[in-house]
């Protein structure tokens, strides 16, 4: 069923046996103190390793400061990478491939989260609407942040590096850089959360200038391992947004495709919200895959609201070589074969999404599992 989703796939070194991918997920259940994967984390990505497809891992934080919820992981330590590393060795020993993505909250954060309880950085001072969840896991308004001197713009990029190098020797296959979803690189990048004066701000070309660099140093250390870099250029989510994104997206994605990025992992934005309170349902929106299609030379990967058949058909009309799930690759383990088959899908529980032991994470059955 649905072959196209079934056919290989090769991105940049590393070949797939198939096209449905495992989205990056926030799942918040690293060890604290430390933000350091562990045993519980390796079984569930060694869960949904099946099939020899591709897993990119859930976003982990460059550096202390990129942190903005609780129990997310990191990548800028040694007893982290050494959790990594168990992560990629189950998921590699039940035959996936699986890619770091490499994150920087920005303003997406709380003082609670930041070394000495300092206040987040951002391109500017403008403060996100909404309510920040605190390492007491309670809800507080975001702070106002500082914004990211000139002079730290070095030290930035090259945490980005330095975690790429990490990530390596961890053994991931592949390194996906964070730039949507209304994180640090995006709040570059768009016009309502970037004021600045200098050449990091104004042009469509200094708004894109840290994600560029960014991109660049990242590709220039990852010793023959796929690059890609996720975007969502119509999304809302973490009060982000840009009135007309077509220009920025354009702009960055000729310098990506120049420098050499082997795919871009696109969110769809027909549906958008927090997932532990439900979507915001958004019709009419622009399927931005297909927009960005022509734009784009290499590997494409759309992920948001995809099922088996819309999935198939986004591969079939050239809008993607590929798809990512995110909710239902959390309720079905096995979702590649689930979909090959045409079986019936797990309902996920959203209220066990953040947080928590082994419930809602490691215990939802595969097909051989469940009750006949």
């Amino acid at each position: 069923m649905h072959t196209s989703l079934f056919a290989p796939l090769q991105i940049g070194s590393v070949r797939l046996a198939h096209r449905v991918v495992m989205s990056p997920l926030t799942r918040m259940r690293a060890s604290t103190p430390g933000n350091v994967p562990t045993e519980l984390n390796a079984l569930y990505y060694g869960q949904r390793s099946s099939e020899g497809g591709l897993i990119v891992a859930e976003a982990t934080q460059i550096r202390a400061d990129g942190q903005g919820s609780p129990a997310t992981p990191g990548i800028h330590s040694a007893d982290q990478v050494d959790g990594w590393r168990k992560v990629v060795s189950a998921a590699h020993a039940a035959g996936a491939n699986v890619f770091a993505q490499l994150w920087h909250v920005g303003r997406i954060s709380h003082s609670s989260h930041q070394p000495d309880g300092g206040i987040p950085l951002a391109p500017s001072p403008v403060a996100a609407s909404g309510m920040a969840l605190t390492a007491s896991w309670t809800r507080e308004p975001y702070p106002v942040p500082r914004p990211v001197e000139l002079g730290e713009i070095p030290a930035l990029v090259q945490s980005y590096v330095q975690a790429a190098k990490n990530a390596l020797a961890a053994g991931f296959d592949g390194i996906e850089v964070s730039a949507g979803n209304g994180y640090l690189l995006e709040q570059f990048m768009q016009s309502r959360t970037n004021h600045r004066t200098d050449q990091y701000g104004g042009s469509v070309i200094n708004r894109c200038r840290l994600a560029i660099e960014v991109i660049e140093a990242v590709t220039s250390v990852a010793n023959g391992r796929p690059v890609g870099i996720r975007l969502s250029p119509f999304g809302v989510a973490n009060d982000s947004g840009e009135d007309d994104p077509m220009p920025v997206y354009a702009c960055l994605l000729e310098s990506a495709a120049k420098l050499g990025v082997d795919y871009l992992h696109v969110v769809e934005p027909r549906a958008s919200g927090i997932a532990a309170r439900g979507d915001v349902p958004r019709p009419g929106q622009p399927f931005a895959s297909a927009l960005l299609r022509p734009l784009w030379p290499g590997i494409l990967i759309a992920n948001g609201g995809f099922d088996g058949a819309s999935a198939a058909a986004a591969i079939e009309e050239g809008s993607a070589d590929a798809v990512s799930f995110g909710r239902m690759f959390i309720s079905n383990p096995d979702l590649p074969r689930r979909i090959r088959q045409g079986a019936t899908l797990t309902p996920y529980d959203r209220t066990t999404f953040y947080g928590g032991d082994a419930r809602g994470y490691t215990d939802y059955p595969t097909l051989g599992e469940l009750p006949v």
